[in-house]
């Protein structure tokens, strides 16, 4: 069993931790539509589109991971000059990340486009050139990250063989890493680990592990074999090993090594926990943690993503709760509602719920001393959509809008009663007065207020319909409300 209170240590500090990226960053651009027809042109699907979703790959998954741990995130990459470029510097920014971005006007910004019907992709279209970058673009990757590796306590070298990390900068950027004792963590390519010589870590999947070294490595004794030959072939102090349904491997050649069962999770899709596992290692090694711990944490984070769709981020609220629940879990306990989460975490798990299919719903209130009307309103919610997420005002906000009596009940009493209620999916706490920030970050299909309410009078209702969503109004039981039920306490 895993000493958790340890963990939650580690990943508590990790908010004071900064990590540097260097690597090849992507565009993942989705495209969500419908077929319902064959074009009379060819015999292949037309695609009606949707809406459409642009996200950051390759590099910038990594940092979106260190971004989503808490730990400040720093991007060294080059994009083109082109319309994609601009789109991955915005994004960057919105996330919060400190990005270097080179410019350079002889290659385009990778794109992957990705076309989505029913939850599956149908077609899959690359916009990249791969060649390394010039003598001059190596100049000036090098210089920036001087300064930058001072800054950080682990640096990334994230490796997609698009053409950013040529032998000259990888050895420099770990040359200088070296000198200012900063630990290098390689997510390596190709079949010559020898070009990372010098690095603090490398953390091949079993596939990439087996063609660089051309040892199976499927059992423990197997994998650690193969790391050993690249340790001491290539230079490299240690290898961490993720080794899918088996979990990962750490192994140095001065200690015994150390196989952590995988994380028993739905698997949904596996593209990104690679960007996951040496975002959470790094940022766990940034923030003074043992490497056995940082192994640890990682394994927890693959085994979130890999349940969600597409390349995605585990969260730290996220982390808890699998740490609060035991590092070994039956299926059961994973797969049980997420209760309570912050507004980018609720946002994240909405986009999950409709890539899948489903609809969104939302509803807010103070939800004081919760009755029988509040019963109604939540079942006509839940009826209107497959998930509902209920944003309830904080004590704060309450106190403002109900008077300094108000609440009875906190907001973390408040938040523990509404989970346990069969009808809703996912708590959150609003600070504000009306919940319109959280309405614009997890844009539901379905917004539920009491009936009431006039339409144009509910908050949202502009934004709801601006995105294609609709409003539903719930009637209201009859001589319930929470004032009158304390009217009665008083009375009595």
């Amino acid at each position: 069993m895993i000493e958790n209170t340890v963990l939650f240590d580690v990943l508590t500090h990790i908010r004071q931790a900064r990590v540097l990226c260097v690597g090849d960053v992507m565009l993942d651009r989705f495209v969500y539509g419908g077929v319902e027809r064959i074009s009379p042109e060819a015999p292949i699907p037309v695609l009606l589109v949707e809406r459409e979703k642009h996200m950051l790959g390759g590099a910038g998954n990594v940092v979106a991971n260190i971004a989503a741990l808490g730990a400040k995130a720093m991007l060294l990459a080059a994009v083109g000059d082109d319309g994609a470029g601009k789109d991955v510097a915005k994004l960057l920014s919105d996330m919060g990340v400190e990005a270097e971005l080179e410019t350079v006007t002889d290659r385009s910004t990778t794109v992957k486009s990705r076309f989505v019907s029913g939850g599956q992709q149908i077609l899959r279209v690359d916009r990249e050139k791969s060649r390394p970058v010039s003598s001059e673009t190596e100049q000036k990757i090098i210089a920036r990250a001087e300064h930058l590796i001072a800054q950080a306590g682990a640096i990334i070298l994230s490796d997609y063989k698009k053409g950013l990390l040529t032998d000259k900068i990888v050895s420099s950027i770990i040359e200088i890493a070296r000198r200012l004792n900063k630990p290098v963590v390689v997510d390596p390519k190709g079949t010559d680990f020898s070009r990372y010589r010098g690095a603090t870590v490398v953390t091949p999947n079993r596939k990439e592990l087996e063609t660089a070294t051309g040892l199976k490595a499927a059992a423990d004794d197997e994998v650690r074999a193969a790391a050993i030959k690249i340790i001491a072939g290539c230079g490299i102090a240690n290898v961490l090993a993720t080794r899918s349904k088996d979990g990962m491997s750490l192994v140095s050649a001065t200690a015994d090594p150390i196989h952590i069962p995988a994380n028993v999770r739905e698997v949904y899709d596996v593209s990104g926990a690679g960007d996951t596992v040496i975002a959470t290692f790094a940022s766990a090694l940034a923030s003074g943690a043992t490497m056995r711990n940082a192994a640890l944490l990682s394994n927890i984070a693959a085994g979130i993503v890999v349940g969600k769709p597409g390349t995605a981020t585990a969260r730290p609220e996220e982390i808890e709760q699998v740490l609060s629940a035991g590092f070994a879990m039956e299926k059961q306990s994973y797969q049980r509602k997420t209760k309570y989460t912050t507004r980018q975490g609720a946002a994240e798990q909405a986009e999950r719920w409709r890539t899948r299919g489903f609809k969104v719903g939302f509803t807010n209130g103070c939800f004081d001393l919760l009755h029988p009307g509040h019963l109604s309103t939540l079942r006509q919610a839940k009826a209107a959509c497959d998930y509902l997420v209920v944003a309830i005002n904080s004590d704060a906000s309450v106190k403002r809008l109900k008077g300094p009596s108000r609440p009875v009940q906190d907001q973390i009493a408040r938040t523990a009663i509404l989970s346990a209620l069969e009808m809703v999916d996912l708590v959150v706490v609003f600070d504000e007065d009306t919940p319109i920030e959280y309405l614009k970050a997890i844009k539901p299909d379905v917004l539920i207020k009491g009936g009431q309410y006039k339409l144009e009078e509910v908050v949202g209702y502009d934004l709801i319909t601006s995105w294609g969503g609709k409003v539903v109004r719930a009637d209201m039981e009859e001589g319930f409300s929470t004032t009158n039920t304390i009217q009665k306490m008083v009375v009595v």
